[in-house]
Formats: structure tokens, sequence, C-alpha cells
């Protein structure tokens, strides 16, 4: 999918422009400059095409000293990674220096550049938008982030703008990314698989912006490994590499079946690896932890299952998930990597039974009833499964709105208790059976 990166001084806006245009409120938006620090990602979808959106002011710095460097930053991300690049600036303020240094660096790179004169909330201002042409950049776009003028012809020309799709460039089959911090051992990783698997295939894509996909054949099954480690080229962005990885990363779980995370055997679990797992879980993509450089823990007798308590005491709603013990280095136990996540791919595809699932609801309801919504009773009538990759369960029930995600989870938990859905997140729907008076 397409990538389109916001790039601008503090305070122009571009946190607000990314809630207009990805339609949601994650940008944290705030008066003082530096405010965004996070990550941000969203999906916009205009006149049929759908492409990825970056906020990128979380380069923006902290001390003044370190604001040239931030800037520098800031045009590698756009460059490195983004096939169109949104140079917002503010047009109430016009043409400062730091916009003249972003539109220099960015007028030497291969990817379209599109300037947005940002708060433009009027004709007058509107009209100062053309003195943006100083930059020396192609196309000046007048909009307002807060109150959405301008944005339709803005998405117009940057749909025009995009790269089309070409899904024939993606090899066949399974989709495993491995995902997780620097330095876990990702590339040992995929080196080892395919070395073992002897079926090493050129490389695809082979731009500097790409994952690597490599595809191979296990038992008989075409898989395609998607090794999100690092940069492939030199850059000179030293500080903000977890940028670029968070990117890739957010990219490989995005289009992928199984999301293997890799850990460091030395290391604890990290609130990050958990982020990273619960955004491979809200995509319902199949889920595998994966501890690397176990060669290196001197073992005695219950050392794995101590350690894998110790994993899922920090998993908590996660303790779905398996939990493989592996090095890539001595390659120990890395086929059961493969092993899973085929059985998974095999689970998310499969069907249950509409009689043994309610037979399973039956069971649940009797021991324990829903909770009551405005003094009336939740009945839940009957369950069925109503897709798959990733298995969908739909309840039907007199008051679905009533249903409380503590509920949800209760009965989530039975279905699993029931059937094997080891490293598969399952979506659990509620709707409405009938009109039927309480």
């Amino acid at each position: 999918m397409p990538l389109a990166a916001l790039v601008g001084r503090p305070n122009v806006g571009k946190s607000t422009l990314f809630n207009r245009l990805t339609e949601t409120r994650e940008a944290i938006v705030h008066d003082a400059p530096g405010v965004t620090r996070d990550r941000l990602f969203g999906e916009v979808e205009w006149n049929g095409r759908t492409f990825r959106l970056v906020d990128t002011g979380g380069f923006v710095p902290r001390s003044a000293e370190r604001f040239e460097k931030a800037i520098r930053e800031q045009v590698e991300l756009a460059l490195e990674e983004a096939d169109v690049i949104l140079l917002v600036t503010d047009v109430t303020t016009g043409i400062t220096d730091v916009d003249l240094e972003l539109a220099r660096h960015l007028q030497r790179g291969p990817r379209p550049v599109m300037v947005l004169a940002n708060k433009s909330d009027n004709v007058q201002r509107r009209w100062q938008a053309a003195g943006m042409y100083k930059l020396g950049l192609k196309e000046v776009f007048p909009i307002s982030g807060t109150n959405g003028m301008g944005t339709g012809e803005l998405l117009d020309a940057l749909v025009a703008a995009l790269p089309p799709d070409d899904p024939a460039q993606r090899p066949a089959g399974l989709r495993i990314a491995l995902i997780g911090r620097p330095n876990v051992g990702k590339s040992l990783l995929t080196n080892a698989l395919l070395n073992s698997a002897r079926a090493i295939v050129t490389e695809i894509g082979g731009t500097t912006r790409d994952a690597v996909d490599t595809p191979l054949t296990y038992r008989q099954q075409p898989l395609v490994l998607v090794d999100t480690a690092g940069l492939r080229r030199r850059t000179r962005v030293k500080e903000n590499v977890e940028f670029y990885a968070t990117l890739r990363t957010e990219k490989a779980v995005r289009e992928c079946d199984v999301a293997v995370l890799l850990i460091d055997a030395t290391q604890r679990l990290e609130a990050q690896d958990i982020a990273v797992l619960k955004q491979a879980e809200a995509r319902y993509k199949g889920l595998i932890l994966a501890v690397n450089k176990w060669d290196l823990i001197e073992k005695e007798t219950n050392t794995a299952r101590d350690r894998e308590r110790a994993i899922r005491n920090r998993l908590r709603t996660l303790d779905y998930v398996p939990v493989v013990f592996v090095s890539a280095l001595t390659r120990q136990r890395i086929y059961r990597i493969l092993d899973m996540s085929l059985k998974i791919e095999q689970v998310r595809h499969s069907r249950i039974a509409t009689a043994s699932l309610n037979r399973v609801l039956q069971m649940a309801v009797q021991q324990h009833y829903p909770p009551t919504w405005r003094n009336r009773h939740v009945q839940i009538k009957y369950v069925t499964q109503t897709s798959t990759a990733p298995p969908v369960f739909t309840f039907f029930c007199n008051h679905p709105q009533g249903v409380h995600e503590s509920y949800v989870r209760y009965l989530e938990n039975r279905l699993r208790a029931a059937f094997d859905f080891t490293g598969v997140p399952v979506r659990l729907r509620f709707r409405k059976k009938s009109q039927e008076p309480d």
C-alpha cells in the first residue's frame, strides 16, 4: 500500500491535518510546538484508492540546538520511505528559513512533493497561499486542516500521484512477518530458515523502501518470509532508526497473515513488544512469540517453563499466543515457527459447526448469565460463525448494546477452551435477533 508522509516545521498543523485526512482523532493537537511524540500512522481512502499516511511530528526536537538535524531527519524519512511527500506550511506566518531549508532538501529527491498552505481558512488566506510558490516546488494547495477546505482537491491530486497498485509483484504464499526490536536476530533467523529449507529465491522488490519478501517452500507449502530488519542501504539518520523500523513493522503487519514477534532471550519482554503484538492482534493476524538466542541461556530443569510463565504473566489478554524458544544461530527449533504458522493459518480459515458453537454457548450462559442492561435481561439466542480469516462469530440477542466487554471476554475464553484457537485472534459480534418484547 502506498505511503504519503507529512513533513514540516513545528506548529504548522500537521497533526490536525492528519486527523482530518484519516478521519480520526488519534493525533494530539495543541498550540505548543513539538507536542506530537508518537509515531502516528493511518489509512486514507479516496476515490477507490487507499494509502497510508504518516505524521512525522515525532521528529520535532525537544531542544533548539537539535532543530537543523531534526529537519534533515524528517527529509530522510520522507525520501527513504514515502511515495509522495506533503510539505505542510502555515499561510498565516508565511515562508520561514526552516520551510526554505526543507524545500531545498526535497527538491533534490526523486519523490513527488506537494506544498500544503495550511490554515487557508478564508478567501484572503487562500490568495496569500500563492506566495508559497517561492519555495520553488511545483504544486501548492491552499487547505485548512481545521475545517477541511481544499482537502478534496488535494486528495484528488495526491491519489493521481501515487504509484499504481500492482499486486502481481507480490509472491504468492502464506506471508510470515518477522517483527521485533532491532538486534533480536530477525535477519539471522530469516537466513537460517532459508538455508535450512534450501529454497533461497531471488529477493522480491528491490527498492530501498520495501521490506524484504523472500519466497520459499516448506512441507510442499508456498511461504513468504517478510524480514523487517533495518535499512537496506546506509543512511545519514542514526537517532531515528526506530522510526524507520516502526514504519516497516506497521506495513509488514498490515500485509502479513502470521506475525512472529522475535524477542531476545537475554532481555525481558518489554511494553514495546506487547504493543507490537497488540497491533497485530487488532488486525486479526496470526500470532507467535519466538524467544531467540536461547543458546545463550544457562538451563536448568524448568528454565523454559519458568520463562514462559513469566512471559504469560506479562501478556495477560494475549495468553493464547504460543511461545517457542529458538536459536537462529544454532537453528534450534526454528522449524517450529513454520509449523506453527501453517497450523495457525489453517485454523484461521477453518469453520466450526453451528451446533457445536451453540452447545458451548448454552453451557456458558447456564454457568454465567449476561449482566442486565437498563434493568432488562440480556438473552443471547444463538451463535454462528459468519466469516473466516479471521474467524468471526456472530451472537444474536435481544440487546446487543447491553453485552459488556467483560462478558465478551468471558464468551471468547469459553470458545477458546472448547476449540483450538492457539495463536488466532477471533472476533465476536453481537446482533439483534428480533423485535420481541422483553
